[in-house]
Order: structure tokens, then C-alpha cells, then sequence
């Protein structure tokens, strides 16, 4: 169960606030959303790669991502988008 509770405390690095990034979620209140970080690491990136970009991003921050992202990819039921 520790990590569980590891995971929870990750998510409080995610925020959102109406005035940064168009209230997209966001790490610890600083400019990088979410879906970038996640765009970056299903690109290729690992997490080194994206620390050595980042300088003010720290490793808690990218397992933060994740855990949001996994918390986002439990639904209950998926309907198609139509196209």
C-alpha cells in the first residue's frame, strides 16, 4: 500500500489554474501541461532526456504525469468519436 500512497502524493505536483495554460493541468503551477511531458515521453524521451531539457522540471514531476495520466485512463466505458 505504500506505493498507492506514493501515487496519491505524485498527483499533488499536477495543478490547474485558470490563468496558466488556459487552466490545463499542469505541473506544480509552472508552464509545462500535462499532455506536453506525455507527448514528449510517447515520443521517444526518457525521463533523463527531458530533465537535461528542462532544468526546473524535477524526476517526481514526470512519474506525477504518469500517475495522472493512468488515473485519466481508468473509465468505465469508451464510445467512439465520431470523425
Amino acid at each position: 500500500m505504500a506505493s498507492t500512497a506514493r501515487f496519491e502524493n505524485s498527483l499533488d505536483r499536477i495543478t490547474t489554474d485558470p490563468s496558466i495554460c488556459h487552466g490545463q493541468p499542469c505541473i506544480r503551477g509552472l508552464r509545462y501541461p500535462v499532455d506536453t511531458i506525455l507527448d514528449l515521453l510517447s515520443s521517444g524521451m526518457t525521463t533523463q532526456d527531458i530533465l537535461n531539457d528542462y532544468d526546473d522540471l524535477e524526476p517526481e514531476d514526470v512519474s506525477a504525469v504518469l500517475a495522472f495520466a493512468a488515473r485519466l485512463s481508468r473509465v468505465k466505458s469508451m464510445q467512439a468519436l465520431a470523425t
